[in-house]
């Protein structure tokens, strides 16, 4: 059988899986009551999280009924400090136990979560607290000396000390009792949840979700890309405060009865020893960044114990070909890229079962309907690039965000026409799978050509001595835009122009010659955001001021 056979048999698999999908959303619905409280009565000893030490020892096995007392009683502190029903309440907390227990006990008030990174600073923590109009702060004492002297006048807990000014969230749990805790009772289209998105381009949106978007809405990540099960431990490499968190530390995991596996690991990731705990703690679904990815490639995957393992899968940016072909052949298992975003559950997806073109985004997932459409919202054909839009009409996909808090203009401008449109360009093949082509504002323009980012950068990353790469358009007076890469090169090669040159080269014989980078800068790292995302909104500044600096020293000289 062919592969193009394969594909096709597949295919009519995967539309019966569309055609028998259905979301139930109940009128009520809060995710602590209805799916940690629920697991807790009905399988009270049943695995819901395996917390490990920043050295990789086995901290505690928490069961479902230790995480719905535990998170009762936090929920009881909170309410006797006078935290209520739709107050918003910012959660600044590393990856321990306390971050699980302290959003079920917003939860279970009704109040709304807004979950931030640690790598907050004081005027990031400040900003969220005044545009959210938070009552309170959940924080550690890392994060309670970021707010010394901030002259914020809020409720203000500490979850590991007393700092002066500080409620300590250990000695007000010290005098309370195991008793139950009563639950809102909430609507599934009640909100629960704030995330500040990372601000590439601006000021960070306030997205907005409620029970059902992400306490429902997350069942296909869980389900479909994740392909979880009652039996499995999952891990998901993610700081708490990004939406990710969302994706593969609670949410869909919860509701199918999988465990969560949670690393407090801070500072810069340590590779080794991250492969090393996957064996160590019998990890059976592991999901990490492109970035991480690259990195493993670069080690002796040999090296590491992989018999527990059974489903790789990466998001946050589109994965290469190269990493994926290397990673498959030193541990046997196919990585399954995902494609969503803060905004969204699991949008599009490599889903198990399905042939995987490497280098695409996969298929859409069932529950939502994932178009390629132009700007007035007319869908494209096979082929054509355009932008990547879930329809919301004549219903609405349950893990969709509500708005952006308080921004009723920048709701307006991506519902419209029918569409969420995700603010990403796309190509859909002949087979309905797409293709990423960039961010709305990251397409290169040379020439008259479009160029994709993602294409130049895969190409880039195939040649031995790239480790990372990041491509942008830089201004050219003759062009319009060139192509300028940012290299970040593998231990024991070192920058030059004859590589340069062979980068150059090899680009033009693995893609459209017209893609290839004129410009080759190395750089150590790549700017990026909290959440790992390359900053091409910061790179494109650099090659707009290298560019006047060129210009500025041709008029010197002439």
């Amino acid at each position: 059988m062919t592969t193009q056979d394969q594909i096709a048999e597949r295919l009519t698999e995967y539309e019966e899986l569309r055609r028998s999908f259905t979301a139930e959303v109940p009128e009520r619905f809060n995710y602590a009551r209805d799916v940690v409280d629920e697991w807790a009565s009905r399988e009270p000893e049943r695995t819901a999280l395996v917390t490990v030490a920043s050295d990789g020892n086995l901290n505690h096995r928490w069961s479902f009924a230790e995480i719905s007392t535990q998170s009762d009683r936090v929920a009881a502190v909170l309410a006797d400090r006078g935290v209520k029903r739709g107050d918003r309440v910012l959660v600044v907390l590393p990856r321990i136990a306390e971050w699980h227990l302290v959003l079920l006990a917003c939860f279970k008030l009704g109040a709304v979560a807004v979950p931030g990174t640690t790598q907050l600073t004081t005027r990031d923590i400040a900003y969220r607290i005044v545009r959210a109009e938070a009552a309170a702060v959940v924080t550690d004492l890392e994060g309670s000396s970021k707010l010394e002297g901030s002259g914020v006048g809020i409720l203000k807990l500490c979850v590991d000390g007393a700092p002066e000014g500080w409620v300590s969230l250990r000695r007000e749990l010290d005098s309370i009792g195991d008793s139950g805790y009563p639950v809102a009772d909430t609507r599934a289209e009640d909100p629960l949840l704030v995330y500040f998105t990372s601000g590439t381009t601006g000021p960070p949106k306030m997205v907005l979700h409620t029970h059902a978007s992400l306490g429902i809405g997350h069942d296909v990540t869980a389900r479909f890309w994740m392909d979880l099960s009652p039996d499995d431990l999952h891990w998901t490499l993610s700081d708490t405060g990004w939406a990710k968190a969302a994706w593969g530390m609670m949410f869909g995991q919860w509701r199918l009865g999988s465990a969560i596996f949670m690393w407090d690991g801070r500072g810069k990731p340590d590779p080794e020893l991250i492969l090393s705990l996957i064996g160590r703690h019998q990890v059976t679904t592991f999901c990490a960044p492109p970035t991480l990815y690259r990195t493993f490639v670069q080690m002796d995957l040999g090296a590491f114990d992989w018999s527990s393992l059974r489903h790789a899968l990466a998001a946050g940016e589109p994965l290469d070909a190269e990493t994926m072909s290397v990673w498959q052949d030193a541990t046997g298992i196919q990585i399954h890229d995902g494609y969503g975003q803060t905004e969204t559950a699991n949008l599009v997806a490599n889903i198990p079962g399905q042939v995987i073109k490497p280098g695409s985004m996969g298929l859409p997932v069932p529950g939502f309907d994932v178009q390629v459409v132009d700007e007035e919202g007319r869908r494209l054909p096979p082929g054509d690039e355009g932008h990547l839009a879930v329809s919301v009409e004549p219903t609405r996909p349950v893990g969709l965000f509500t708005e952006y808090w308080g921004d009723q203009e920048r709701t307006d401008a991506v519902f419209r026409n029918g569409y969420y449109y995700t603010g990403d360009r796309a190509v859909r093949d002949e087979d309905g799978y797409l293709w990423f082509v960039s961010r709305d504002d990251d397409l290169i323009i040379s020439a008259g050509y479009r160029i994709g980012p993602f294409e130049v950068e895969s190409a880039l990353i195939e040649h031995p001595a790239v480790v990372e790469a990041a491509v942008v358009g830089a201004p050219d007076a003759q062009r319009g835009q060139v192509v300028r890469a940012f290299v970040v090169l593998a231990s024991g090669f070192e920058a030059s122009p004859d590589l340069a040159a062979e980068i150059q080269a090899h680009v033009k014989t693995v893609t459209a010659p017209y893609k290839y980078p004129r410009e080759v800068e190395f750089v150590d790292q790549l700017p990026k955001t909290v959440s790992g995302k390359i900053r091409r909104v910061e790179l494109r500044e650099r090659a707009r001021r290298s560019m006047q600096g060129q210009g500025a020293d041709e008029a010197a000289g002439g």
